[in-house]
């Protein structure tokens, strides 16, 4: 409560009773729903010129402003407890009902008028907000810059970047589990911590509650419909005086339909649009070992066959920390041989789902676990030096590519000791930086980047299209059906160049020599169904083993879907549009299309069973831009006319057991 010279009074309180917050101000009473008594909260009143701002917050961070009243004069008092309406000292015999309420911190920021000149360093401050539009996609950029000029070290604790109020989804009177959200596609670059953009946004991008929005329809005013864009562990970032620094940057996609397909081919757009690194799809081998002359005869059958870049996987004996001049002077010959041969070269590195030692590992607050179980800490001393060894590696041995395994998944650290950072408030915000500085470096020196994490706008080049990886030690037939499936549900938010898919050529989680491939030349119908699986989607994968091919003829099997990828690279690295789930019950079905290309789609229709099938495939090209006629090849074969219905396509195909036909389309 808050009492003004004269009669004047504020008073801020919850109203167990009523579940409500209530505010009295010179003698008026409003109350606001959306009070739960069983948690705790902050409530925070602000003076400005003129007026009082009410807020509260469940986190003491994220403040949900409920009310701004007119004031006149500064106020002379607080009294925090138990008060009478205007805030006064409480009478015997006037209270309520029994309760029990514990006040546990009382904070008040800020100087009396007289020491005003503390405060004459924000005049020395400039705040920008900037915003980038995007021609030919509804699409908003917008961030914050912050300037000092004001002859002294600031700390910018944290950055609002957006607070939009929208109009909500849907009405519903009581709790859901999950809400229709407003159609508003929202990403940032400061994401980690998940394959997927919904999940990785968890760091700073949310949906939240508006409790001053009293006229929705859900009784509990719990409906989202505040798009919220600020780091949830705030930043601590210090600022020194001439310096500048910038916020995370947002975009914000509107959708135009609620068609999943639809708004699937947005998504991908808006990534091809402000990341076109994704769009690079080299055909990879992960070599078994880092051994020089297995690396040498994985180039050059990858030379032979036509696959462009040779990782030495994880478990290959690959040391990136390996930092003695024998081993990069090693690294830099093996690169110089893969370069002789056209094929790019690089290795493998895991970073944080391992344990360094106590005094480098993350210190975690109480009650709280690292996201890989351990994890060393990006500002340490160890992991300062890591990121030291990485850019001499690359500097040294000019090698093309990083694998770069257990990314920074977004723990925090509360240890004081690190040279990188201040303790716990600024320690998120520093490591994220660390590794975003590294990966936009290798971005600028086109190193080509596969991480397993959200880190596409900071320059990642592809992640894991989905799977896990215990799918690759069962039964090769199992492995081929859940490959498409994989494929299927992982393009409908990335692009095929996004994701990599795996093909165990030798040993991986177990199995046996019932889940592994070798001897190639002895699975060479397995082997073909893997590649075309692969090659049909425009995915990649990790063809994980020593070798491509042990014969001839797996030579010439390799090649053959090499080349047929090759031959139609534009329209299967094109969008997906998904016709059928496999299922290993019927045939499965996608149409990739490019209305830009030469080849304005490519109809890839599997068969699963052990008999040959005929079906009637019906299949809408609207999205490859053909309407009532088509030229269309069956298996590479001569190009006939066909008819369409608008853009509705009705195709009888056959096809052979355990197989699958594919058609391309021209105008």
């Amino acid at each position: 409560a808050l009492q003004f010279e004269g009669e004047h009074s504020s008073k801020f309180y919850l109203s167990p009773r009523n579940k409500s917050f209530g505010i009295f101000h010179d003698g008026k009473s409003q109350s606001f729903e959306g009070f739960d008594p069983g948690k705790s909260y902050y409530l925070k009143v602000l003076l400005a010129t003129g007026k009082m701002i009410y807020s509260i917050s469940e986190d003491g961070k994220s403040y949900t402003s409920l009310a701004e009243l007119p004031v006149q004069s500064t106020p002379a008092h607080i009294r925090v407890g138990k008060t009478d309406p205007r805030g006064g000292k409480m009478v015997r015999g006037e209270a309520g009902a029994t309760g029990r309420s514990k006040i546990e911190q009382v904070v008040l920021l800020g100087a009396p008028k007289e020491t005003q000149e503390d405060f004459d360093f924000l005049s020395g401050l400039t705040v920008k907000v900037h915003y980038e539009l995007y021609d030919g996609l509804p699409l908003l950029s917008k961030w914050v810059s912050v300037g000092n000029k004001s002859g002294q070290e600031i700390i910018v604790n944290n950055i609002k970047s957006e607070h939009l109020a929208v109009t909500e989804a849907e009405s519903a009177v009581e709790h859901k589990q999950r809400w229709e959200l407003p159609p508003i596609f929202t990403e940032s670059d400061f994401a980690f911590g998940s394959m997927s953009p919904n999940a990785a946004q968890n760091a700073c991008v949310e949906w939240q509650t508006d409790p001053s929005y009293t006229t929705q329809v859900n009784y509990a005013l719990q409906t989202p419909s505040l798009l919220v864009c600020m780091p949830k562990t705030g930043m601590g970032q210090e600022l020194a005086p001439g310096a500048s620094f910038e916020s995370m940057r947002l975009w914000e996609l509107v959708y135009d339909s609620y068609d999943r397909e639809r708004r699937g081919l947005s998504e991908r757009k808006l990534y091809r649009t402000i990341a076109p690194w994704v769009t690079e799809n080299p055909i990879i081998m992960h070599v078994s070992s880092a051994v020089d002359e297995p690396v040498k005869k994985a180039i050059d059958q990858c030379a032979e066959v036509g696959f462009e870049m040779v990782i030495m996987t994880f478990g290959s004996g690959f040391n990136i920390e390996d930092t003695s001049q024998q081993n990069l002077q090693r690294m830099k010959a093996l690169k110089d041989y893969a370069k002789s041969k056209g094929v790019a070269l690089g290795g493998y590195s895991l970073l944080a789902s391992r344990s360094i030692n106590a005094a480098n590992d993350v210190v975690m607050p109480g009650g709280m676990k690292p996201a890989f179980g351990s994890s060393p800490c990006l500002e340490s001393k160890w992991g300062q030096d890591y990121f030291k060894k990485l850019y001499r590696f690359y500097e040294t041995t000019e090698q093309d590519l990083l694998e770069h395994d257990g990314s920074y998944p977004g723990d925090v650290c509360a240890s004081t000791d690190h040279p990188g950072h201040r303790g716990l408030e600024d320690s998120r915000w520093k490591q994220f930086r660390e590794i975003q500085e590294f990966y936009r470096w290798c971005r600028g020196k086109g190193i080509y980047l596969n991480v397993p994490d959200w880190y596409f706008l900071n320059g990642s080049t592809k992640i894991a299209m989905g799977y896990r990886e215990t799918n690759w030690s069962l039964p090769r037939e199992l492995q081929e059906i859940i490959e498409r499936q994989n494929i299927y549900d992982g393009t409908w938010e990335k692009a095929p160049s996004m994701g990599w898919m795996f093909v165990p050529l030798v040993q991986y989680h177990g199995g046996g020599a019932a889940a592994t491939i070798e001897p190639l030349k002895e699975h060479l119908p397995h082997y073909e169904q893997r590649l075309a699986n692969l090659f049909g989607a425009g995915v990649q994968a990790c063809y994980r083993g020593p070798q491509l091919y042990d014969a001839p003829q797996t030579k010439t099997l390799v090649k053959k879907w090499v080349d047929f990828y090759k031959k139609h690279r534009r329209i299967l690295d094109a969008d997906i549009i998904h016709l059928r789930r496999p299922d290993g019950r019927d045939y499965d079905a996608i149409l990739h299309a490019d209305p830009h290309g030469k080849e304005k789609g490519l109809l890839m229709v599997y068969n699963p069973l052990n008999e040959p099938i005929t079906r009637e495939i019906q299949a809408d090209l609207y999205y490859t831009g053909l309407k009532n006629r088509a030229t269309m090849s069956e298996n590479d074969g001569a190009a006939k006319k066909i008819m369409l219905n608008g853009t509705k396509l009705n195709l009888r195909v056959t096809i052979p057991a355990k197989s699958q036909q594919w058609f391309v389309f021209m105008p």
